[in-house]
């Protein structure tokens, strides 16, 4: 899906070849469960109910300009099958288990949110966390080393896009961005 078909406002969003990356990443063909922590606009969630809509999706964002945006994106795309929390993760679960997490965001919280992540995937159930930040990306593979996930994977992406510039184009660049996936345990 094209970063301009959602909605925005000022809220952050994970750009096209970032969800693209991450919800392959996320291996979610016969997921059952996705939790998205940090959801922002619902770019990743929408964009996975959307490709796969066997999936129980559930967005948990603190940001009450950004539950409004996943509301109306939900409706601009009518994607029904996402319930949305309005809350600061890690939260009581609103499941007793999930296939696949996505960390889009933690307030500051990393570690707590790791910890939940691993308490409620399956065994084999897949993590994949963004960061823009280097020492957030170390903090998480620290982090996720001590809690014993396995077939950690590390990508750096960055994207440029041809951009006008008076007679003619240049390729503006995108921030950075770290996608980490890992497992609970070893996949089925």
């Amino acid at each position: 899906m094209r970063d301009e078909a959602f909605i925005r406002g000022k809220v952050p969003m994970t750009k096209e070849e970032v969800r693209v990356l991450t919800i392959d990443r996320l291996n979610l063909a016969n997921a059952k469960t996705l939790i998205d922590v940090g959801a922002g606009t619902g770019s990743i969630c929408i964009e996975a109910s959307m490709k796969y809509p066997q999936l129980q999706t559930i967005a948990i964002e603190k940001n009450p300009e950004a539950v409004e945006l996943i509301k109306l994106n939900c409706e601009k795309f009518n994607v029904n099958n996402i319930r949305i929390i309005e809350a600061f993760a890690p939260i009581v679960p609103p499941v007793k288990e999930a296939d696949a997490i996505f960390i889009g965001g933690s307030g500051g919280s990393l570690s707590e949110i790791i910890d939940w992540s691993y308490d409620l995937l399956i065994q084999g159930g897949r993590l994949a966390l963004n960061f823009i930040l280097l020492n957030n990306l170390m903090e998480a593979l620290e982090l996720l080393r001590a809690k014993g996930f396995t077939d950690l994977d590390v990508s750096q992406l960055q994207v440029s896009r041809l951009t006008a510039l008076g007679k003619g184009d240049y390729f503006k660049p995108n921030n950075p961005t770290y996608i980490i996936s890992c497992l609970k345990g070893s996949e089925l």
